[in-house]
């Protein structure tokens, strides 16, 4: 079944094998940032959570892929 891991840490996702990683914002709010206004912050969550859910229907690239929410690295 595939999955996306959302982390802060991706080198750790990518030591347990996880194939679709996507860089978060920070270890206390992977998918938030407590700098923004909160409709800021709720948008910022939105495209998070629409960025992995069309990394999800991707085939994954190679064995282990660290996306962005621009791309991938």
């Amino acid at each position: 079944m595939p999955v996306v891991q959302i982390t802060a840490v991706p080198n750790v996702a990518q030591m347990v094998g996880v194939t679709r990683i996507l860089q978060g914002q920070t270890v206390p709010c992977v998918i938030g940032n407590s700098a923004l206004t909160k409709e800021e912050e709720k948008a910022l969550q939105r495209e998070i959570v629409l960025r992995s859910l069309e990394i999800l229907q991707m085939d994954a690239p190679g064995p282990q892929t660290l996306f962005t929410l621009e791309g991938t690295e």
